[in-house]
């Protein structure tokens, strides 16, 4: 069993759980009227064996108006009808193999004896069972508390790390009541899938995922048309420093967002300014190369000094997004004051929350913030820090708890472990959507400026949750005191020391005099080796 799962006990619910049965039997009783009888006090004293099956059938029939014969034929038919769950006893003998011993597996079930000696007939893998806790046997019955603390006992289980599964939430809400994880029997695949994250680890099922997938792992549009892309490449690269996970085209000096022939756009799509400022910091490019390209760069700068999108002047588009991943690139070389009036207007779109409904090349509000962290972590640059990360701080702190996607909310959770903001919300909310396979489902980064058709990538989320769940650990290695139902951060005046925070007030109010204050202007030396060894997110 992983190391990070705190489950040690299993218990199941055999009706309509473990085992599948039918209520049509070849009587004159209906369905109906059969799951009424089941539900009727009288039943309920028989499955709490304090009558015979003759008793109960006689006592039922005076309370139904039905023959005892007509109700004993009925339930032989439905114990004929009865079905292992093969499928989901599958899941379960794989789970208690691979924990090493670790894993204890019950079932407990309402249940007379005769009913239950019928049921041990049937094919099944009984011998997965570490004990079978039957209403008949104890004397009481689910939800009555008696029976659980009955099976608590009898098996020495911890509730806290015992997993309850019942296909019915009056059941379910006792075990819950008593300390256990209820789980509700409702959907056979969002079961087995709470199982595995219940009780596997999440980063290690994440890295098979890739490793199985590796060199497969493709972009995906919403209308579900895949596509080969060089962005989502070069993340997964910068999430797992694994080449061997990823393909990325072979160029020489600028990037392009497609590999090979452009999918839902024009024939002829313009190298972009965004993914080439991504490639050269990804791959630690040579700095003659990469300064050359920054020289060409800045031909691409529009009248309100806002660097452009393509490296096309019959495209003037621009994005703050983008603009974030150019200015990492300077900064990265130290020519980041030759964008300072780019910078400033980030830092508007960050002041005035313009970037709540996305932009127009990427999907999430996410995306901007978590890409504004990035320009901080690999720059480490103190002026542009006290500029932006106290703000910054403030915006993430309002995003924790609200509604995203897997790849919003492990960027979310990165950014904030980045700036030491303690996030156990969002981190509770990504573990359940880990898939069977051990991949995230998919994430939307980015969209077409005119369609807006978004693309996202399985691989790409997968690796930023891998990351976010690693650095959350690291940055915050004990649980939350009970009482931190809501997310708690530093004070900013612990998280930014004083004087930054002061340099931080001089800037602002020099950026309102000129585009930026030439104290944000950094000696023209570039961040030294591959941008991915310096930016500790990574």
């Amino acid at each position: 069993m992983s190391s990070t799962s705190n489950y040690t006990t299993l218990i199941f619910d055999i009706g309509d759980v473990l085992f599948s049965w039918s209520p049509q039997t070849k009587t004159s009783i209906s369905p109906n009227a059969l799951r009424k009888i089941l539900s009727s006090p009288t039943w309920i004293d028989y499955e709490r064996g304090r009558m015979s099956q003759t008793e109960c059938y006689a006592r039922v029939g005076g309370e139904f108006s039905v023959d005892p014969t007509e109700i004993s034929r009925a339930f032989q038919d439905a114990r004929d009808s009865l079905q292992s769950n093969e499928e989901l006893i599958s899941v379960i003998r794989h789970l208690k193999t691979r924990s090493d011993g670790m894993l204890h597996v019950f079932a407990m079930s309402n249940i007379s004896a005769p009913d239950y000696e019928v049921l041990r007939t049937k094919p099944a893998d009984w011998s997965l069972f570490d004990g079978i806790f039957t209403s008949a046997g104890v004397g009481e019955r689910k939800p009555n508390l008696g029976f659980y603390k009955a099976v608590i006992s009898g098996t020495g289980a911890d509730p806290s790390r015992t997993i309850f599964v019942d296909d019915k939430m009056e059941n379910v809400l006792s075990a819950r009541s008593l300390g256990m994880h209820g789980i509700v029997f409702d959907d056979h695949r969002k079961v087995v899938r709470a199982l595995y994250n219940l009780l596997g680890d999440p980063v290690e099922r994440g890295r098979q995922y890739l490793t199985v997938n590796a060199k497969k792992l493709l972009s995906e549009t919403d209308n579900g048309i895949f596509l080969r892309e060089n962005f989502a490449q070069l993340l997964i690269l910068e999430a797992t420093d694994n080449r061997n996970l990823v393909n990325l085209t072979d160029t020489h000096r600028t990037w392009n967002f497609f590999q090979g022939k452009p999918l839902l756009t024009t024939e002829e799509f313009p190298f972009d300014l965004d993914t080439t400022s991504l490639g050269l910091t990804v791959m630690g490019s040579p700095e003659d190369l990469a300064h050359s390209v920054m020289d060409d760069m800045l031909d691409y700068i529009d009248d309100d000094g806002i660097i452009q999108t393509y490296f096309d002047h019959r495209r003037p588009r621009f994005d703050p997004v983008v603009c974030v991943n150019a200015l990492t690139l300077f900064y990265s070389y130290g020519r980041g004051h030759q964008l300072d009036r780019t910078l400033h207007w980030i830092r508007e779109v960050l002041l005035h929350r313009a970037y709540l409904d996305g932009t127009r090349y990427y999907a999430t509000p996410e995306c901007f913030l978590y890409f504004l962290g990035r320009l901080l972590g690999i720059s480490n640059d103190v002026y542009l820090a006290a500029y932006i990360k106290p703000l910054l701080i403030e915006r993430v702190q309002e995003r924790i708890g609200a509604d995203g996607d897997a790849l919003a909310l492990s960027m979310r959770l990165r950014l904030c472990a980045y700036l030491g903001v303690r996030n156990d919300v969002d981190l509770r909310t990504l573990l359940p959507l880990q898939c069977e396979d051990g991949g995230w489902e998919i994430g939307w980064i980015y969209k077409y400026g005119s369609s807006g058709i978004r693309i996202g990538n399985r691989g790409l989320t997968t690796s930023l949750a891998m990351k976010a769940i690693l650095e959350m650990q690291e940055r915050f290695p004990s649980p939350p005191s009970s009482s931190s139902a809501v997310p708690t951060v530093p004070s900013l005046s612990r998280l930014i020391p004083l004087h930054n925070l002061l340099l931080s007030a001089f800037c602002s109010a020099r950026a309102t005099l000129q585009p930026l204050p030439a104290l944000l202007q950094r000696a023209n030396r570039p961040v030294l080796g591959n941008a991915r060894k310096l930016f500790h997110w990574f």
